[in-house]
């Protein structure tokens, strides 16, 4: 390199450097340091320069947030440490059971324990990978375990640094941040103003918007959108050393990351209680929504030493709110027919505004609630909302009856397909017994096509229902015997869209297993349970030929469950869906589950205490690599408890059952370190 070239570099360099750190000025402090005008010369000149040297573009570059083509689709990506979601407290009374549980289970004096409590933001969860200072990767939360890749869309949002600053921080080899990209309230009402303009369909409410923008293809078009993030805690870090997680929130701030300034370290539950009641009192008069407030255990440490639960940590909890209610009408109550055919009674209301979200319908959610509440078309009700759940029923105000409500009987008959609706003994759900009922069959068609089950691209319910009415499907099956003449039939089909659709068909006959046992709508079988029952049987066809007991047997499946199962495949109509299925192409893949014998074979762990070579989700990980299983409690079925130091209330239980106890040096000769 020249003399030149590496002065040019060198501008170039210090151009990011400045044009970064006035970003973070200007869009996370809100407090700029230059004019605009100032700014765009820096920007012009870096354009200028990178357009005469391309061969200096990186991608932390600013001139780099956007200009990527559309993508096809988004890619998968795991999370080293899961994305865990947070159990709830909906009282007072919830959180001091939490910081009971904590105390407890930490065995630390009260004057020991501190929280962080911050605001529980109403948007999309996400995580950024930063690697020596640049943003390498941006992910969704996904399931907790695996996201999708959308480091482009990311990269576009202001208040997302490419670079990290340097000025006041060490900036770490490796550096894991969750976040929360959300849209603020008048950003949104600005955006639904705009689009009702131009004739486009509204969003719902600001974390709908920031979700879809954020999820966008076309990077251009998540640009467009006002998003910002603000971050919230870490995963792995790497080259630095932090303690807790008040220190983890300054580190992130002095970095140049949007951290939000309503957060406190509080020394006692008192000032927790404070916190909240602070936040509910100014709420409406914030800019972003939120529902709560999060508490976390500030101490890492004792963070890892109460360790998690499999979907949730045991050291931070989400403090609710209450719910959000308005009083309305019924103007009609009339049934919903779900995939399993439960026959949902749902109160057709006038619209009334609840929370930031016109609401028009509310659940009644079954027979014996709605006649427990006595709610009667044409009453007046009080009707709430509480984050994302569906809006309910509260109670009527009676003293607003006037003599001219109706009261609402369940069917007899199902409104879709007429056949007959019966309530079976023990249940409290109604259901429609028609096999072939198309409120039913459109219901399991959406799911089987879901992003969850087959991943079925650009085949939403309105095509679904187009298919279904026009007969060219009727189950599940018929999709891959599909041809590009008979989608064309659909009302607005262009050439493009359906070849693109056969596409999606085509490319969803090679699923992993656990997609497609959950694709099969078997119920009371999620996603989590699909993963298992994958695991565990290997193939459709040794899961199908499992008896009650066998599948009783397996650990998160009770006799409820087990039942659904062994039904499902002892149906003569399910059984032929699934031969039409693989007469269509659709493979019926294997799971392969490698697990040499070794002493950890199908044995059962609890830990206790900090360990010093491992992680707690390091020792979990070895341990289910090699075919073991990781429990959260110690119980007469454990195998073995592995003890670290300063260990909690499980060494006394395991003592007291006579569980075998270990030491990380017998834990290290047992896995052969």
């Amino acid at each position: 390199m020249s003399k030149d070239e590496g002065d040019i570099k060198k501008r170039i360099e210090k151009l990011k450097d400045q044009i970064n750190y006035h970003n973070y000025r200007y869009y996370v402090l809100d407090s700029p340091e230059i004019s605009d005008a100032e700014y765009d010369r820096l920007f012009d000149e870096l354009v200028e320069l990178e357009k005469k040297h391309p061969k200096f573009v990186t991608p932390d570059s600013p001139t780099q947030r956007v200009g990527a083509p559309p993508l096809t689709e988004f890619k998968t990506v795991p999370h080293s440490i899961p994305m865990l979601s947070l159990n709830k407290a909906l009282t007072g009374d919830e959180f001091l059971d939490f910081h009971r549980r904590v105390k407890e289970l930490s065995g630390v004096s009260e004057k020991k324990i501190e929280y962080t409590a911050e605001l529980k933001f109403d948007g999309l969860a996400v995580e950024l990978v930063y690697r020596n200072g640049k943003l390498a990767q941006g992910s969704t939360r996904g399931d907790g375990f695996i996201g999708e890749d959308i480091t482009l869309n990311l990269k576009t949002i202001k208040t997302i640094p490419l670079r990290l600053l340097k000025r006041k921080a060490k900036v770490p080899d490796l550096l894991e941040v969750r976040g929360e990209v959300i849209m603020s309230k008048s950003e949104f009402e600005k955006l639904n103003r705009e689009r009702e303009k131009k004739e486009e369909p509204l969003f719902a409410n600001p974390r709908n918007a920031a979700a879809g923008s954020v999820r966008q293809l076309d990077s251009k078009i998540t640009a467009s959108r006002p998003l910002y993030m603000y971050a919230y805690g870490i995963g792995r870090f790497e080259g630095i050393k932090l303690n807790s997680h008040s220190e983890a929130l300054q580190y992130l701030k002095d970095l140049g990351l949007n951290v939000n300034p309503h957060q406190k370290l509080c020394k006692n539950t008192l000032e927790v209680i404070e916190f909240y009641q602070n936040i509910l009192k100014i709420r409406e008069k914030l800019d972003c929504e939120i529902d709560g407030i999060v508490v976390k255990m500030n101490d890492f440490k004792l963070q890892e030493k109460i360790g998690e639960l499999s979907r949730s940590p045991r050291w931070a909890v989400a403090w609710k709110f209450p719910a959000q209610q308005q009083t309305t009408v019924v103007e009609d109550i009339r049934v919903n027919i779900g995939r399993t055919g439960a026959v949902t009674p749902v109160a057709i209301l006038r619209a009334v505004r609840v929370g930031g979200v016109v609401v028009s319908r509310a659940t009644l959610h079954n027979e014996d609630e709605m006649r427990k509440k006595d709610v009667r078309i044409k009453d007046t009700v009080l009707v709430q909302r509480a984050g994302d759940v569906i809006p309910e029923v509260v109670k009527v105000i009676t003293s607003k009856r006037t003599g001219k409500e109706k009261v609402f009987k369940m069917p007899e008959r199902c409104p879709v397909c007429g056949s007959k609706v019966e309530r079976l003994l023990g249940e409290a759900v109604h259901r429609c017994t028609g096999i072939a009922c198309p409120a039913q069959i459109k219901e399991n068609m959406y799911h089987f096509v879901s992003k969850g089950a087959m991943n079925v691209d650009g085949l939403g319910f309105k095509l679904l229902e187009q298919m279904l009415d026009k007969e060219l499907i009727k189950d599940p099956a018929d999709l891959y015997f599909l041809k590009k003449e008979d989608i064309m039939k659909m009302d607005r089909m262009g050439d493009k869209l359906a070849e693109n659709i056969l596409g999606a068909i085509k490319k969803s006959k090679k699923p992993d297993l656990p997609h497609l046992i959950y694709a099969l709508g078997i119920r009371n079988v999620g996603e989590h349970l699909a993963t298992i029952l994958a695991k565990e049987f290997n193939s459709i066809n040794n899961l199908k030929n499992k008896t009650k007991e066998k599948l009783t047997a397996v650990r998160e499946i009770g006799p409820i469950v087990a039942e659904s199962i062994y039904n499902f495949f002892h149906d003569e109509k399910n059984l032929k869906v699934l031969e039409k299925l693989k007469k269509g192409g659709l493979k019926f893949p294997k799971m392969k589950v490698e697990v040499k014998k070794n002493p950890l074979s199908k044995k059962t762990f609890v830990l206790t205490g900090a360990l010093e070579s491992f992680t707690r989700d390091e020792a979990k990980k070895i341990i289910e690599d090699m075919g073991g299983r990781v429990s959260s409690s110690v119980s007469k079925n454990t195998d073995f408890v592995l003890v670290g130091k300063e260990p909690g209330s499980k060494l006394d239980k395991a003592k007291s059952l006579k569980v075998k106890t270990i030491d990380e040096n017998e834990f290290k000769k047992l896995i052969g370190k």
